[in-house]
């Protein structure tokens, strides 16, 4: 009877520790679920983060030519603008002098 109570508790111990393998492994298996999906999420998140920065740019770099534009043409009116009190001038001394 001795041997029997000894395989008995060779096999409890046995099974205990393939149990504790088996948990063990089933919060390894879990553990590497959720760090794959927060990866994927990670992956969203910068996949749209790179679109943001994308459309961003476009925005800059749009508004940049349109104020290159508009400075252009700020500086043509005030060309035009000069040239008309120019002469406007011109003529406020012709009748000045006569």
């Amino acid at each position: 009877m001795a041997v029997n109570a000894l395989r008995e508790t060779v096999v409890e111990t046995a099974a205990d520790e393939f149990q504790a393998l088996e948990e063990k492994i089933r919060r390894a298996v879990e553990l590497l679920k959720s760090e794959r999906e927060a990866r994927a999420a990670a992956e969203r998140d910068a996949a749209r983060a790179r679109q943001q920065v994308r459309e961003r740019q476009e925005e800059f770099d749009s508004l940049r030519a349109e104020l290159v534009t508009l400075r252009r043409e700020r500086e043509e009116v005030r060309t035009r603008v000069e040239k008309m009190l120019r002469q406007i001038d011109a003529l406020t001394e012709q009748e000045s002098a006569r």
